[in-house]
């Protein structure tokens, strides 16, 4: 476990280097063309690819935490850096939307004169989208290859990134065709509403790491069937499983005759360890209690049985 966890950390760091500087040239270059050509929305764009440069180097921060092995005070390890990496990386794109808002509807409102964008806008909006889709892509295969949350979700950021980008191009087109200057605010702010909303969606999808979820309930259904395989294991009930990183943290109690020895309960107990670990994959650790068939009848407060789940 150890080896693939110093792995994944490793595509990590090298992932988060790549987006840093890919995503610096392109913020350098939108913002520098912006200013030049006089285009609020590819400034706002620049703006947009600048936060990028910041969550990347978070990211980075975040791994070498990560990469530490479990001390008393943490004994779990430090998995859900991640997740609280995920809500800080939230909270700049949201900071970058309302700034991004703020400038957009002043510029709208202004009393001062606008002027048609220079033509090197468009030319630098062209090539923010085609190296953008190229770094969103490789974050997003990565991020699938070592399940991890914090680049699957700075992909979508990215994916967004492009997004945004052409809609400065489809306003920067309309700009010039219709000699209205002022498209060039309106396109603006409708980039801004749409990071705001890009952020406030990462900030809540964070939220089932660091409260203890899973955002894919299905996994129970995965532990039902797993227990169900093994002959003398009975009635799963009161499971719990929450993340750890990209990992499971898994704790159930089985039923199993109240007669047999010891030693045959333990050895239940480890066939059904080993038949979970087999169905679900990315297991950090499984805890199972073992009881007397028919002595469990109360409800419990926490965890699911197989009535709750379907």
């Amino acid at each position: 476990m150890q080896e693939e966890k110093s792995s994944k950390d490793k595509v990590l760091v090298r992932t988060s280097w790549v987006s840093t500087i890919g995503n610096a040239l392109l913020s350098a270059a939108k913002i520098v063309i912006g200013l030049v050509s006089g285009s609020l929305a590819v400034v706002s764009d620049g703006i947009d690819s600048a936060t990028d440069v910041v969550i990347s180097i978070v990211m980075i921060f975040t791994a070498r935490i990560m990469s530490k092995p479990p001390s008393p005070q943490y004994v779990y390890g430090y998995e859900k850096a991640e997740g609280i990496a995920t809500k800080v990386l939230s909270l700049v794109i949201f900071y970058a939307g309302v700034q991004m808002l703020i400038s957009s509807v002043q510029s709208l409102f202004g009393s001062e004169g606008k002027e048609l964008p220079g033509i090197i806008a468009i030319y630098v909006t062209v090539f923010s989208i085609v190296g953008k889709l190229g770094l969103s892509l490789y974050q997003y295969r990565q991020g699938k290859r070592i399940n991890s949350s914090l680049l699957i979700a700075n992909a979508k950021n990215m994916q967004n990134d492009v997004i945004i980008s052409v809609g400065v191009l489809t306003g920067l087109f309309f700009t010039f065709v219709l000699k209205l200057p002022i498209l060039d605010s309106v396109t603006g702010l409708i980039i801004s509403l749409f990071i705001i909303k890009t952020s406030i969606g990462i900030f809540m999808d964070s939220n089932v790491d660091l409260m203890d979820g899973v955002k894919d309930v299905s996994v129970y259904n995965k532990i039902f069937e797993a227990v169900e395989k093994i002959p003398g294991a009975s009635n799963p009930h009161r499971v719990r499983s929450r993340q750890i990183g990209n990992m499971y943290m898994i704790a159930l109690d089985i039923e199993a005759d109240g007669n047999i020895s010891l030693n045959e309960a333990h050895n239940i107990a480890e066939a059904v360890e080993g038949s979970i670990k087999e169905t679900i994959e990315n297991v950090y650790d499984i805890v199972v209690h073992v009881e007397p068939k028919g002595t469990h009848h109360s409800e419990e407060k926490f965890g699911v049985n197989k009535k709750m789940i379907k």
